[in-house]
Parts: C-alpha cells; sequence; structure tokens
C-alpha cells in the first residue's frame, strides 16, 4: 500500500469513528412531531385495557401507555398526544400515508407486514395468540367441536386468516362470517348470529369485560390457534424514528428490572447503581444525546406511565377488569418473554 493509499485509509477511518460518535439527527419523524408539538398515535376504535376512550374523551390501556411515554420522552409532556382511532382496514394506510406518526394497536408482527407494506415493527408490548369465545349454555369445551358451526370475526386482520388455516388443517369447515367493523363483530356474536367469536384472547377478555351483559354467561375456550406478537409499528425508513420507539420501550422494560416506579423515579436519581443512572440520566454517559433526545429522556417516560410491569397490571392486569395473568408478558427472569436489550 503506497502512502496516498494509506492516508485514504486513515481519512476513512477517521470519519468514520467521528460518525459514531455524533449523537444521532433527530429524523424527519421527530422534526414534524417537534413541529407540531404532538404525537400522532394511531390507536384502536376501542378495546378495553389496549385502548378506549371514556364518555369524557379520556383515552388509557396498554396501547395508549406507549404513547404518552413517547410523548413524554420527546415532548416533555405526556398529554401531547393526539389519539386518532382506527379500524383494522383502515390503520396500516393512515401509517403509510403520515396521517399517523405510529400505529399503536394491537397489531400482530408478520413477515408480510414487516416485509410489505413499508412499515417496520418494532418491540412486542403484549404476546398474545388467538382463542374463542362461546356461550356458557353451548356446552362447548374446545375449538375442535365448532366442526361445521358459525364464527364471528373481523375481517383485514390476521384472526381472519388464522381462522381459515385452522379450520382447514383440522377438516373443521368452520363458517366465517366476518365483519369490517370490531363492534359489528361484537354485536352479531352477542346478539346470536354466531356460535364464537374469535380474536386474539386478550381482546376477548376485553369484548367480555366491556360488552358481555353478563361476562360469566360467556367462555373462553384454553385453545390458542397462532403466535400473536403484538406492537407499535412505525414507517420505514426513518431509523431515528424508529430507534425512539424501540429504546422507550426497552427502557420501560429495563426500568421495572432495576426497580424503577412511577413513584420513586426521582428518588431513583440519587442511586450509586451505574445502570439506574444510566437509565435516569443521572450518570456521565448520555444516552438521549445517541437518540437525538435529552438525558432525561427515560425518566419522563417511566414518570409518565410507570415501568411496563406497572402498566401491565393498570390496565390488562390480575386486579385489572380484564383480569389476564402476567404470564408470557413476565420478564424474562420471572418466565416470560420480555427481554429488554440493555441500556447502555
Amino acid at each position: 500500500m503506497n502512502l496516498n493509499q494509506l492516508k485514504t485509509v486513515a481519512v476513512a477511518i477517521a470519519a468514520l469513528g467521528a460518525l459514531m460518535a455524533a449523537p444521532a439527527h433527530a429524523g424527519k419523524t421527530l422534526d414534524n412531531i417537534k413541529a407540531k408539538g404532538q404525537v400522532v398515535c394511531g390507536v384502536n376504535t376501542g378495546l378495553a385495557g389496549f385502548a378506549a376512550a371514556d364518555s369524557a374523551g379520556k383515552w388509557s390501556g396498554l396501547d395508549v401507555d406507549v404513547c404518552r411515554a413517547l410523548a413524554a420522552a420527546v415532548l416533555s409532556d405526556p398529554e401531547k398526544v393526539k389519539f386518532v382511532p382506527l379500524n383494522a382496514q383502515q390503520r396500516f394506510t393512515a401509517l403509510q400515508s403520515g396521517e399517523v406518526d405510529i400505529l399503536s394497536r394491537n397489531t400482530t408482527f408478520t413477515l408480510t407486514r414487516d416485509a410489505s407494506l413499508g412499515l417496520s415493527s418494532t418491540v412486542a408490548n403484549y404476546y398474545d395468540g388467538q382463542g374463542f369465545m362461546v356461550t356458557a349454555k353451548s356446552k362447548i369445551k374446545s375449538a375442535k367441536q365448532l366442526k361445521g358451526q358459525t364464527v364471528c370475526v373481523q375481517s383485514g386482520t390476521t384472526t381472519e386468516k388464522n381462522l381459515t388455516d385452522y379450520s382447514k388443517a383440522n377438516g373443521l369447515n368452520i363458517k366465517p362470517v366476518v365483519f369490517e367493523k370490531l363492534e359489528a363483530a361484537e354485536n352479531a356474536y352477542f346478539t346470536g348470529r354466531c356460535v364464537s367469536y374469535t380474536t386474539d384472547a386478550s381482546g376477548l377478555s376485553s369484548t367480555r369485560s366491556k360488552v358481555a351483559k353478563d361476562p360469566k354467561d360467556h367462555v373462553i375456550l384454553p385453545d390458542l390457534i397462532s403466535k400473536e406478537p403484538l406492537g407499535p409499528v412505525v414507517r420505514r425508513g426513518d431509523d431515528e424514528w424508529f430507534a425512539i420507539v424501540k429504546w422507550v420501550m426497552y427502557g420501560l422494560l429495563e426500568a421495572e428490572e432495576n426497580g424503577i416506579t412511577q413513584a420513586n423515579v426521582e428518588q431513583m436519581k440519587a442511586s450509586t447503581s451505574p445502570v439506574v443512572q444510566r437509565l435516569l440520566g443521572g450518570g456521565t454517559e448520555d444516552t438521549g444525546k445517541l437518540l437525538g433526545l435529552d438525558k432525561e429522556w427515560l425518566a419522563r417516560a417511566i414518570k409518565a406511565t410507570g415501568n411496563y410491569g406497572e402498566s401491565f397490571e393498570r390496565n390488562v392486569g390480575p386486579k385489572s377488569p380484564l383480569g389476564l395473568p402476567r404470564g408470557l408478558n413476565n420478564l424474562w427472569n420471572k418466565g416470560g418473554l420480555m427481554y429488554a436489550y440493555p441500556v447502555r
């Protein structure tokens, strides 16, 4: 290698080093969010525990908390969120067109969605599986007993495709009764048009709790016929915004793992633990700078919604109206699948 070649290599190495040390550019999505002063978040039209508005128009739910945590991290205010309710058919178009900044709407990550829609799956915030609900008086104990029966299902969902696959694989000749809107599918089941209603098991619990006249009259069968990793989705092509969404979610998991809660976040800033200092911006490492944010981005997110476990318990956990067990959604060191990449 001659002298000129050595100089070229040296310049390239120096440039790469500078690039790696530089803070991240904010990205066009974050620039737009700051310009309009709010995060525009696509959510479910009304799924208790995940995204639903009360009579005063106040949104709450596991997916809603993702949006509030992001607003706290990037705009220093968890209330600076515009919630846009979207049905299953509208949701991807709304994100693709830029109508919303993020889709936080109990959406299953699949290869097709991740690879062909111009979208990127971020981090699963609920691991689920598709189930079936029937009336208690039907005496049905297993999905295999639905042979030849009518099943209400929402169109434009993985649920509809899973039902077809399950019926064909098991020779059940199930008769899907398909509806565009969630509310229509629920109503059809409760008025007796279908023998069963199928969706994600968490959604069945939500529907039974919110819509049934008497939840005890309806049984969720033990069969799960699919894997449904649910989580927020963003547009492909803005790596900076993708990283922010991903690391806010990982940060809320890391907070739970390290005992940082909504109530003690300010107190924990005085911790001498290097891990806690990194999470809360108290040490010498500035993780916010790498994301185009300030040092306390994650501290604000935790203060807004609590850690992941707190959000789970408040919205869908055993003491909530849904009463769902933590199960697969427990931390990795407690038998679950929730495993955050290290915030460092």
